[in-house]
């Protein structure tokens, strides 16, 4: 099936990462700031069976280690094709690339991004037409409700902008449609596994109030696609018991969550960054990162290239995130999902944003509640902690009325401890901080006084029938 692609073909190759330096040339990705997926369901004479074309520069002719702008179209028709299943065969794209060797595909849609390595370009793979071809073969071979296809590579001219501009308005017709459905109304959402290659104990839990990570799966895509293919990646989950309504928690999910992870995750909170927190794996849009002085959320988007308030960049944040496991406050979400009401609803929604992009700002106008759209910081406000403090006091931001510290619950221990005396003393104390863990040896740590208070309750771990 795959004797024209001088490179092995198959599952075996998932979740290969290839690295900078190993890498001949960079199709999308951070660098790079217009790239898109879309597959379009087409009429049978609008497709010419098998074409493969390229719009600018092949493979080949890339310089080696640059970035380039990127685009794929997929064009299928079938009998029994609607327009439903775009979102779902569009997905694919991500799955079927990573199956070729020496090819590395992240992400989805708009923030696409694929490495080509040099050692599969030394064997051979130097044109969109092998890659082309792979892609052809594997869509045929394991959807075979597809009965033509067309394929069409962009890495410049006069049609990448108008081709663009179409994927980003596609993107948004499809998000609209999911909108206004409540998971309440329904009794099953839907897992997706395609990312397990990438994060073993990972599954996405896809509502319809909660979009999948990657941004480019919806609740009635997750729907149409398990009818289309009962054993694929993405599948049925009967809610079961609603365990906690605040947190997001049902024992559908949580039995799924233990079968799929192999018992790595036995609980899952759907809108909470605390506690037992949706598990995350590298293809989401944004994440949720909690800033504990300032004791609210920053958000932070791929396109972001400048280091967020707190001093971290998207990639060092993500590397906090990523790989499937449940780390409190750094949460893996889509940019669809802030729209929702249930957006990290047990933490405080928007009343705990506290600072996100300008772009991401722009983008929600009307979807953040106008109450403290204003006192939501971005870039342009504050580039570090203590600016961030001033603008959310000056703003008035709810979470300030959290740094008030009531005079009746302080206990002071003691007024003066005398000059330069430890009031603690460690071998060893580990501290937390932005995603970075910061190791204290034989620390001393002194202070003119010590208030005892109570803890803060919000991040406590409680709700569920389970506890």
């Amino acid at each position: 099936m795959f004797e024209d692609i001088p490179v092995e073909v198959g599952l075996v190759h998932e979740g290969e990462r290839i690295r900078k330096e190993d890498m001949r040339v960079e199709l999308g990705g951070p660098k790079v700031s217009e790239k898109f997926e879309l597959v379009l369901v087409k009429k049978s004479d609008e497709i010419t069976d098998g074409k493969i074309s390229i719009l600018g520069p092949d493979l080949a002719d890339l310089e080696e280690g640059k970035s380039y702008p990127f685009g794929i179209l997929v064009e299928v028709t079938g009998e029994k094709l609607e327009e439903d299943l775009e979102g779902v065969f569009e997905r694919r794209i991500h799955e079927y690339l990573n199956y070729i060797q020496g090819v590395m595909h992240l992400n989805q849609r708009y923030d696409l991004w694929m490495r080509v390595g040099k050692k599969a370009f030394a064997k051979g793979l130097n044109s969109f037409h092998q890659i082309g071809s792979a892609l052809i073969s594997l869509y045929r071979s394991e959807l075979p409700i597809i009965e033509k296809i067309q394929i069409t590579f962009f890495t410049g001219g006069e049609e990448f902008q108008s081709t663009y501009n179409l994927a980003r308005e596609r993107y948004e017709t499809r998000d609209a449609r999911a909108r206004g459905l409540l998971d309440e109304e329904v009794d099953t959402f839907y897992g997706c596994a395609l990312c397990q290659s990438f994060a073993p104990s990972h599954i996405c839990v896809i509502t319809p109030q909660r979009y999948a990570n990657c941004g480019a799966i919806s609740w009635f895509d997750g729907r149409a696609a398990a009818r289309m293919d009962p054993d694929g990646p993405i599948f049925p989950i009967a809610k079961g018991e609603y365990l906690d309504s605040e947190h997001g928690e049902y024992s559908g999910v949580n039995e799924h969550a233990i079968k799929r992870s192999m018992g790595a995750v036995n609980r899952v909170w759907l809108y909470s960054a605390f506690g037992y927190p949706h598990t995350s794996c590298g293809c989401f849009e944004a994440i949720a990162f909690y800033i504990p002085e300032i004791e609210g959320f920053g958000i932070v988007h791929r396109r972001f290239a400048g280091p967020t308030v707190n001093g971290l960049a998207f990639s060092t944040l993500a590397d906090s995130t990523a790989g499937g496991r449940q780390v409190e406050g750094f949460h893996g979400i889509s940019l669809e999902y802030m729209r929702s009401v249930k957006f990290l609803q047990a933490d405080g929604g928007w009343n705990a944003i506290v600072w996100m992009p300008a772009e991401i700002k722009e983008m929600l106008s009307g979807i953040i509640p106008e109450d403290v759209a204003g006192a939501i910081a971005t870039e342009q406000d504050a580039l570090d902690i203590n600016a961030l403090k001033s603008f959310l006091t000056s703003h008035h931001h709810p979470v300030v009325s959290k740094w008030i510290v009531p005079e009746d619950t302080e206990e002071e221990i003691s007024s003066d401890f005398g000059p330069a005396t430890p009031v603690m003393s460690f071998g060893e104390l580990p501290l937390m901080a932005g995603g970075v863990k910061i190791i204290l040896k034989n620390a001393k740590i002194y202070a003119e006084r010590v208030i005892i208070q109570p803890a803060d309750t919000h991040r406590k771990k409680q709700g569920g029938k389970n506890d």
